[in-house]
């Protein structure tokens, strides 16, 4: 009999997944950052950021209510224009992962820490890693009602920051003209907008990882959209009031040079301790990178299992029962990123590589368009899915050329992986596209394993006892997992040999 994963996410949980997911450490960190690039205006490039992203925002809620599965934008690419592509997708996730992480690292070692001590932003990048990959290592277990507090706290930090920048603009004490302020010495009014939106774009992802919960939510059919679209809007909401705020009580050129932006807001108002806020900025810093790491090292994992990463990635540490040589060689890669470039930068790599991610996804909602998928799915007008790969298109010219460099070396090392596994899969006949069908297939084969073929085995499953390419309710293809429940370790499964 199949494993198939426990459909026990209400909508609620769902919606505050999502939107833990999107809120904390982008706004925490980049307000500032998009200041200096696009002017006092700042709530203008987070409003035109979450426009775009909506757009892409679409294409998921489509795909992830017509394939309800846990394989997220690999697994829809996959499907779409096989595994060569899907390879692509899934490695660009995980290195989008690994330069988060790393953003997060300078994030942490940035003004907020500051505040509290004075510590070398190197050393603090150092330590920090290291704290992530013992924690992850060890087993941390983050529940989705744990989530929901984490996502409170985060939440609770922006709302005091709108809070305290209206009882300033109410005092007289603020200055609402730089609102309209749009263009910087280097940019004019449009080309100003257009470079904060790439970094504001920034605080606006991890809404794709949400598909991975697709296979758990009680009626994705129903929830998924609601919860997509409600969890997008409210952050949205929040994030345009912040930057309001941040651009009436700050004047820009000093929000502009802070890392620590909302600390100034903080600041300005004089009626809260600077350490407490501090501290709340780096409980949503931690989190975020945590989350990340722990999504990385999975999909890391995964990738491994299903033979498109080194076999060694896919080794488990016995006892914790975690995947302890993806995690250290993650943290090591996030480790070199981070010394390499500011938070800004890496953010704006980040935005680079998930901007391949969006495009081939809005590019597999037109392609699977006549392809059957679960009865009655949540369905895009066709116009949304070409104006989110237009908006991918169009933002990639507004990455600048420092920023490709880096991306590009990345991108390419997804290119040549992508190439590797394609002619493994011609050699070995063993990678194929999955079925867009709902029914099962009778006839299963595991990618990378050679020509042998499983006659109606659902439940083979690979040592381990961990679930393959072959289970867990797909129809074949990357069984690679980004952020789903079973993130943690899995509990009562075979421990496989070293």
């Amino acid at each position: 009999m199949a494993v198939v994963l426990k459909r026990a996410v209400t909508t609620p949980l769902l919606f505050f997944f999502i939107l833990g997911d999107i809120l904390g450490a982008g706004v925490y960190v980049l307000v500032g950052s998009v200041a200096r690039e696009s002017g006092g205006a700042v709530w203008l490039p987070l409003l035109t950021a979450l426009v775009l992203a909506t757009l892409t925002a679409g294409s998921y809620a489509e795909l992830a209510t017509k394939y309800p599965r846990a394989g997220g934008s690999a697994h829809y690419v996959t499907t779409a224009f096989g595994p060569a592509a899907g390879s692509f997708v899934g490695f660009c996730m995980l290195a989008a992962g690994v330069v988060s992480v790393g953003a997060l690292a300078r994030a942490f070692a940035g003004d907020y820490l500051q505040a509290l001590i004075t510590v070398p932003t190197l050393a603090v990048v150092v330590v920090f890693l290291m704290l992530l990959a013992a924690l992850n290592i060890r087993g941390i277990k983050e529940s989705l009602g744990a989530n929901v507090v984490a996502t409170l706290v985060e939440l609770g930090g922006l709302l005091l920051i709108i809070g305290l920048g209206a009882w300033v603009i109410l005092r007289g004490d603020g200055d609402l003209d730089r609102l309209t302020e749009v263009g910087t010495a280097d940019h004019g009014a449009v080309g100003a907008v257009l470079a904060g939106t790439v970094l504001a774009f920034y605080s606006f992802v991890g809404f794709e990882t949400s598909v991975n919960l697709a296979e758990e939510v009680e009626d994705p059919r129903r929830s998924y959209p609601r919860a997509l679209f409600g969890a997008l809007l409210t952050a949205g909401v929040v994030y345009v009031l912040i930057g309001v705020v941040a651009s009436a009580v700050v004047p820009t050129d000093q929000l502009a040079r802070s890392g620590g932006p909302l600390l100034e807001v903080v600041r300005v108002a004089g009626d809260f301790p600077d350490w407490l806020f501090s501290v709340i900025a780096l409980v949503a810093v931690a989190n975020g990178a945590l989350l990340t790491g722990i999504m990385s090292s999975r999909l890391a994992y995964g990738m491994a299992n299903d033979g498109l990463l080194p076999p060694v990635l896919g080794r488990i540490l016995r006892g914790r029962r975690t995947p302890w040589v993806a995690i250290l060689a993650t943290s090591g890669v996030s480790l070199i990123l981070a010394s390499t470039g500011e938070v800004d930068s890496l953010a704006a790599t980040l935005v680079l590589l998930l901007l391949f991610v969006f495009a081939a996804v809005n590019a597999a909602v037109l392609a699977l368009r006549t392809q059957p998928g679960e009865p009655g799915h949540f369905r895009i007008p066709t116009v949304i899915p070409w104006l989110g790969l237009g908006s991918c298109l169009f933002l990639f010219t507004r990455i600048d050329g420092e920023v490709w460099v880096r991306g590009l070396v990345l991108v390419g090392s997804g290119v040549v992986l992508a190439m590797v596994n394609a002619v493994r899969a011609r050699r070995g006949g063993a990678v194929k596209r999955p079925e867009t069908g709902t029914a099962k297939q009778g006839r299963r084969r595991t990618p990378m394993s050679g020509t042998k073929d499983h006659h109606n085995d659902e439940s083979t499953e690979p040592k381990g006892g961990r679930p393959g390419p072959t289970d867990q309710g797909k129809e074949g293809g990357m069984a690679t997992r980004e952020l789903a429940a079973d993130i943690a370790e899995t509990e009562g499964a075979q421990e496989p040999p070293d």
